[in-house]
């Protein structure tokens, strides 16, 4: 179950989050203060830094060069996450309208030329919603959550086979998510 609360707290990041997953653009790389976006206990904060040193390492052009390379020629990279489990079934259709609807209830309108399992419009979305006191929230959450984290198991696989700066970037995405699970506590006694 995710802890809402927690997953508030983490709201700042998934901002970040959102910016280094689409398309590079020159002040999507100015300095940048990581400090800025989350505390150094976030469970985040490692991964992020060590992407962000790697990412100083390239220049605007090879960065595009880059993120094209790898998300937009590579099946296995794909930042469309019901592709990995779904591919293009009627399941993926009623995920992805599942997921739009969600959005919608909570005030945010997709773009029209984006598909709803977009990494990166999932990140936007949990920076820019606002769930709280919303009744249906845990459990749209549930989805949402559950999607981003099949979908980014596979693309994690990929992107630590190739060595790929964006490892860092979407293990933080996970480890940010994992610390929003609220673990059930063992109601079974030992005998």
């Amino acid at each position: 179950m995710i802890n809402l609360e927690i997953l508030h707290e983490h709201k700042q990041v998934f901002g970040l989050f959102a910016q280094q997953l689409t398309y590079p653009q020159k002040l999507d790389f100015l300095p940048l203060d990581i400090d800025d976006w989350l505390d150094s206990a976030a469970p985040a904060y490692d991964y992020i830094q060590k992407y962000w040193s790697l990412m100083q390492e390239y220049s605007l052009e090879q960065i595009e060069e880059l993120y094209a390379q790898t998300f937009d020629f590579q099946k296995e990279a794909t930042l469309y996450m019901t592709y990995f489990k779904f591919e293009d079934s009627k399941e993926r259709g009623q995920m992805l309208v599942k997921l739009k609807i969600m959005y919608q209830m909570f005030g945010l309108d997709m773009p029209e030329q984006e598909l709803s399992d977009y990494l990166p419009l999932m990140c936007e979305f949990i920076y820019a919603a606002e769930w709280r006191g919303n009744p249906h929230a845990a459990r749209d959450f549930e989805v949402m959550i559950g999607v981003i984290e099949d979908g980014t198991y596979h693309l994690l696989q990929a992107l630590e086979k190739w060595n790929s700066p964006y490892y860092n970037l979407i293990k933080a995405i996970r480890e940010t998510l994992k610390d929003c699970i609220e673990q059930e506590a063992n109601t079974h006694e030992h005998v």
